[in-house]
């Protein structure tokens, strides 16, 4: 048993139930006038817990349980209330917070307003790629969106109609590793769909996706269904734990110059880790140059 006073009214003790019996604890409680019980449980049965609890229960002596008993290598551990039950929450994503509620309405807002903004460089998009090659002017795709849910991505079509049934041609001249598929000279490609990748043109539409609630402005990228399942190792699936965006870290840390599938999770992974609303701020400020300048882009 060890007391620890902060300050002369207020008596804290911290119990090991292994060496301090029931009976010891309700005496020590009454000798030392204990206000509260820290309980470690990792090596004792939940039976032993709950007497404990009951005995204080009857003191009016408040008690923590630490949650120590499970080993967690990332998640956060929070508690909740589930229909009047106490939980234990292991969280390796961010939870709810008013963070989580800005970056949902900073997402729907910034959204709405680049669509407005950028409507005449979309009206333009759509005009020279009906002109300019056979097909339609968007390009739809399954991807999977948070926790591996499909969605249908939109884009701007940038690649002659049949591209998806030629990808297997080109399967030899993959320039990344892992199960992502991304060429740099792809013969696929059209004039027009040249500038508009140049400039992310293409990846306005999905502005539509962040509206609808598919996507946020700023998250991991949302691969094709195919592509996720080849992941060959399940801890590349954590990315999938927010919601897909925009532009992320990789976007502004090289883009298609990054070529190492591990290095892209990684940047993935960091982002989530480290997620904040003034990180999603700082990514927006520096993709827009990004996007300007076209740097990285294929």
């Amino acid at each position: 048993l060890h007391e620890h006073s902060a300050e002369s009214t207020e008596v804290v003790a911290e119990v090991d139930l292994n060496e301090v019996p029931v009976e010891r604890l309700v005496h020590l409680m009454h000798e030392h006038a204990i206000n509260s019980v820290l309980l470690s449980a990792k090596h004792t049965f939940f039976g032993n817990v709950e007497k404990v609890i009951a005995a204080c229960e009857l003191e009016g002596v408040e008690v923590w349980l630490t949650a120590d008993f499970f080993k967690t290598q990332i998640s956060q551990t929070t508690i909740d209330d589930f229909h009047g039950m106490p939980m234990l929450v292991f969280r390796s994503a961010p939870g709810a917070s008013w963070q989580v509620l800005a970056k949902q309405t900073m997402d729907l807002t910034g959204a709405l307003l680049l669509l407005v903004v950028s409507s005449p460089v979309l009206v333009l998009a759509a005009v020279l790629i009906k002109l300019s090659s056979p097909g339609p002017v968007f390009f739809r795709q399954q991807r999977a969106g948070l926790n591996g849910r499909p969605f249908t991505m939109l884009k701007f079509r940038s690649m002659v109609s049949d591209a998806e049934q030629r990808k297997h041609e080109l399967e030899l001249l993959n320039e990344m590793s892992g199960p992502v598929f991304k060429v740099s000279h792809d013969p696929r490609i059209t004039r027009v769909g040249r500038l508009l990748r140049k400039y992310s043109i293409d990846e306005f539409p999905q502005l539509l996706n962040v509206v609808r609630g598919d996507m946020s402005l700023v998250g991991p990228r949302p691969l094709p269904l195919d592509e996720v399942a080849r992941f060959d190792d399940l801890a590349h699936r954590r990315r999938l734990s927010v919601k897909p965006g925009i532009t992320c870290l990789w976007q502004i840390s090289g883009r298609n110059n990054i070529t190492d599938f591990q290095e892209w999770v990684r940047l993935d992974l960091q982002y989530i880790d480290n997620w904040s609303l003034w990180l999603d701020l700082r990514i927006l400020l520096q993709t827009v140059p990004v996007v300007m300048l076209g740097t990285g882009a294929k």
